[in-house]
């Protein structure tokens, strides 16, 4: 019932209305507490907050979590990676994600790390990469998995992408 009372109020509102957490929420199709969540973690999400502490957000702060949304969920990005495109490129960009405007690559690069005097042994190399020496082999085995994880995560959201570009 609440989810169809914030579809209408949001067909019937004018797209430079304000809109509440709900309203954002359904039209995101996120709950209400990760759009908190993300405030806590994205610094340039910052509604209006009224007596009481209700939030309102602005049409261009529904654009801004929906280009997070995208680059979370369809992109495959981690918060880490969208807190870094959003300080690379800025809120514009991630807005136009959101928009369907422009489509985000990752950012694959990462300085390779100088492990020269750490005497590693026998380490993969990717976890070497990640810029850290595991101290057990269980640990180096949950690095691995963590790594399988993310490029899994990548690979859905490119694959999401090119489905919605077909």
């Amino acid at each position: 019932m609440l989810v169809a009372t914030a579809q209408l109020a949001v067909r019937s509102k004018s797209p430079e209305a304000f809109r509440t957490i709900s309203e954002v929420a359904c039209d995101l199709d996120v709950p209400q507490h990760v759009l908190r969540f993300w405030e806590s973690r994205f610094a340039q999400v910052r509604p209006i907050k009224r007596a009481g502490g209700r939030r309102y957000y602005r049409p261009e702060d529904v654009d801004l979590l929906r280009g997070i949304r995208t680059l979370l969920y369809s992109e495959g990005y981690t918060i880490k990676g969208v807190q870094k495109v959003l300080r690379d490129r800025g809120l514009r960009y991630v807005a136009e994600v959101g928009r369907g405007n422009t489509v985000a690559e990752p950012d694959l690069s990462v300085p390779e790390p100088d492990f020269s005097e750490a005497g590693l042994g026998e380490v993969s190399a990717e976890v070497v990469h990640l810029g850290r020496k595991p101290q057990s082999l269980e640990e180096e085995e949950r690095v691995r998995l963590e790594i399988l994880l993310a490029e899994l995560l990548r690979l859905k959201g490119r694959l999401r992408a090119a489905q919605r570009r077909a």
